[in-house]
């Protein structure tokens, strides 16, 4: 029960955050990873995996869990305060973009780096978290993850209207009184803690949040944020709990990586329906 409501949650949950950042910076390619998010996570689960892991702390090696969760969320929230620094003083939301871009790389450049120095064990270690697994969370693990969910979805459904304004027009939702620079700070920062979240029990898993609000678009045939937030939510929880249902057929001596299965099967099908009709993110 716990493996099937995390797969519920961080598909879901990622899908829905896809759709937001998507719609913020209308930009098909704003994934919930786009702002540096995964990377700042993978970098600090990166340092308390391969690094950490070799110190002792009261007899005791500074390692578990515990740990992990702990660094990938504060590498999350790093990121996220740096990108709101850069949020309240530019008021571009491309800008915002290419810096979690940037930032993303500048981080990636780091975890090779400490991945080069690391031992051959750690680095196993580290490996088999960025490629996702959703079979290792508690029910107790859930408790942290479903509040930040539930605010994350309600928030959503009470932006129909702005997302929907925005979508035509910065300037016309600002004509209708709609203050963008809260709801993009906002956006951004619930945004970042259910990633970071979703990330640091589950690791970066790909392909749900960038592809399926695209798959989703295409799908309805219209970008009305109602249909799309509560179609993002179904189709999101239906590709994980299918892709690590296929994680777990596919081979009966061990079970495949979460993120090659959802990545390989789900990536063609995107592309197919991309070639197929003509997307815009409007």
């Amino acid at each position: 029960m716990p493996k099937a409501i995390t797969a519920i949650v961080s598909g879901s949950g990622l899908a829905l955050c896809g759709l937001l950042m998507q719609s913020l910076f209308r930009n098909p390619l704003a994934g919930p990873y786009a702002l540096g998010i995964s990377s700042g996570s993978g970098l600090f689960v990166a340092i308390a995996t391969i690094m950490v892991s070799t110190v002792s702390f009261a007899g005791h090696y500074f390692m578990g869990k515990s740990i992990v969760v702990l660094f990938a969320i504060l590498g999350a929230l790093l990121v996220t305060l740096i990108i709101l620094w850069v949020a309240q003083r530019n008021k571009s939301n491309v800008t915002v973009l290419l810096v979690g871009l940037m930032l993303s790389q500048i981080f990636g450049a780091i975890q090779g780096l400490i991945e080069y120095l690391g031992n051959a064990e750690n680095i196993k270690t580290f490996i088999v978290w960025g490629m996702g697994n959703i079979g290792s969370t508690t029910l107790s693990d859930l408790s942290f993850i479903l509040p930040v969910y539930l605010i994350t979805v309600l928030y959503s459904f009470t932006c129909i209207k702005s997302l929907n304004a925005i979508l035509l027009s910065e300037q016309y939702a600002i004509n209708l009184g709609i203050n963008i620079k809260s709801m993009r700070i906002s956006i951004i920062i619930i945004c970042a803690l259910l990633v970071g979240l979703i990330t640091a029990y589950c690791g970066p898993i790909a392909f749900v949040g960038i592809s399926v609000p695209i798959a989703s678009r295409l799908f309805l045939k219209t970008a009305h944020h109602l249909h799309q937030i509560v179609f993002c939510l179904l189709l999101g929880a239906i590709v994980v709990l299918v892709a690590d249902i296929l994680c777990q057929l596919l081979s009966h001596q061990f079970a495949l990586p979460l993120n090659t299965v959802t990545t390989i099967i789900g990536s063609p099908i995107v592309i197919y329906l991309l070639f197929k009709s003509k997307f815009s993110i409007s």
